[in-house]
């Protein structure tokens, strides 16, 4: 199987999301020294409310806003303001995986188109994308608070395959490295998948099947390499 287009989530697959480093330098704004302690604070208001917003029951605005409440509150600012100067410096810290950039240029070179559906924000992934020097190769970019469904939502992935000119399914492999909604939700649109399985984790979801494993984007190559 030789893949027309390999579609890749963004954070954490492509790209570092080091969520810590962006919150200490929003908060540096403020005076605000961020340590461990405030970081876990934030993550148990974070995490449940990012799965809530995969599984369709907040927006993303909502999202964006109420993970920062707390801080809105303790320093007198907006948090709609909070979520965006949060989100400018993530775009300002961001780098790529190791091993990104050689495989774009290695799909690109073999002529094999790159997109991306991601469940981040539309305010980081223009900047970032730019900044990466990768906006010239990656045509869709499909950004799920502008769908207004997230992965693994089987509407995202159509949305991406009409950007596409809706090629055939099994000419798509999809990238990413959640279990939960990169490759359930590529399963479910009926494509090909690939797990990016950074940390060897064990399959915690035994449901979810990805037609592939690997623990590097220097693997993936090698994988496609070979097809």
């Amino acid at each position: 199987m030789t893949y027309q287009w390999v579609l890749f989530d963004a954070d954490e697959t492509l790209f570092h999301f080091d969520n810590f480093s962006g919150l200490k330098h929003l908060f540096a704004q403020y005076d605000v020294v961020f340590g461990q302690t405030e970081f876990d604070q934030y993550q148990s208001l974070n995490k449940p409310l990012w799965v809530a917003y995969q599984e369709g029951k907040i927006t993303a605005e909502q999202l964006q806003t109420r993970r920062f409440e707390y801080w809105s509150n303790r320093l007198n600012v907006d948090a709609k303001r909070l979520n965006e100067q949060f989100l400018d410096a993530m775009a300002q810290i961001c780098t790529t995986l190791p091993g990104a950039v050689e495989l774009v240029q290695f799909l690109h070179d073999k002529h094999i188109k790159m997109g991306i559906i991601t469940n981040g924000f539309a305010r980081l992934q223009q900047v970032r994308l730019e900044r990466t020097g990768f906006l010239p190769y990656f045509s869709p970019v499909v950004i799920s608070e502008l769908v207004g469904v997230a992965k693994p939502h089987p509407k995202i992935f159509e949305k991406a395959r009409e950007q596409m000119g809706y090629p055939d399914k099994k000419d798509i492999l999809m990238v990413g490295d959640t279990l939960e909604s990169d490759i359930r939700g590529g399963n479910e649109a009926g494509l090909d998948t690939c797990w990016l399985n950074h940390h060897r984790n064990q399959h915690q979801t035994l449901d979810i099947k990805p037609t592939y494993e690997i623990h590097s984007l220097f693997e993936l190559q090698q994988l496609l390499t070979n097809k």
